[in-house]
């Protein structure tokens, strides 16, 4: 996963995210002067991916489920300050936990929004250069990629995430699935891409419908901005 100098990095949000792919976008979310997480702008108006996705669902994930994330990770990282400054660690293993889980969230939500764009700035088709010879190497080509990825997600056990993964280790992507958003992870390797596969990442357009969510969502997917975070991850 993402070392935690690149999970505090800040980024500024909004067009540029789209017209500059070498913008160094993994993780990046602001945070304030006194140190705690905030919740990171969306770059687009929620009902920028329609009919793909639905500008309530958007408001509900991005202003609900992620803003229940920030403040979670905020209060984990609180509750272990006060348990260093008391040295009472009796309830380290609970907020360790809550801040794993947590900063899971805020972490992937926050590259979630960036590596989506609407159609009409370039959201959707096939990725070019870089991204595209580096699927090509490590998957054979763009469609088996894209199979394999749609698989992946599809079959994630309850919540979780579909992700692509650069391995520094041999140079190549991995496809990974995430339960929750911190179970399965691999160490050495940094997420570029990911599906939210969660329950209220489709529940209100496409009513459990997960395949038929992952479809939708590939006619989103910036992949100036993914090529970005692979450059990053190198």
């Amino acid at each position: 996963m993402a070392t935690r100098r690149s999970f505090l990095a800040t980024t500024a949000l909004g067009a540029a995210a789209f017209a500059a792919p070498s913008l160094h976008v993994i993780g990046a979310e602001p945070v304030a002067a006194g140190g705690k997480h905030e919740l990171p702008a969306l770059p687009y108006d929620p009902a920028a991916l329609e009919p793909h996705i639905d500008a309530q669902t958007m408001q509900i994930h991005h202003g609900k489920h992620h803003l229940a994330y920030v403040n979670g990770l905020n209060k984990a990282e609180e509750e272990l300050a006060k348990a260093r400054q008391s040295g009472d660690f009796s309830m380290i293993q609970h907020w360790s936990r809550q801040a794993a889980f947590h900063g899971g969230g805020h972490w992937l939500h926050s590259m979630f929004w960036k590596i989506m764009a609407p159609p009409s700035v370039g959201g959707g088709g096939e990725p070019t250069g870089e991204l595209a010879a580096a699927i090509t190497d490590s998957f054979g080509s763009f469609d088996a990629f894209k199979k394999q990825f749609s698989a992946a997600a599809a079959a994630v056990e309850g919540s979780g995430w579909g992700l692509l993964h650069y391995r520094r280790d041999d140079q190549r992507l991995i496809i990974l699935q995430a339960e929750n958003q911190q179970k399965l992870s691999s160490w050495g390797t940094t997420p570029i891409l990911g599906v939210d596969v969660w329950e209220h990442a489709y529940y209100l357009k496409y009513q459990n419908k997960r395949p038929d969510y992952i479809a939708a969502w590939w006619n989103v997917v910036n992949w100036k901005n993914v090529e970005a975070n692979l450059k990053a991850a190198k």
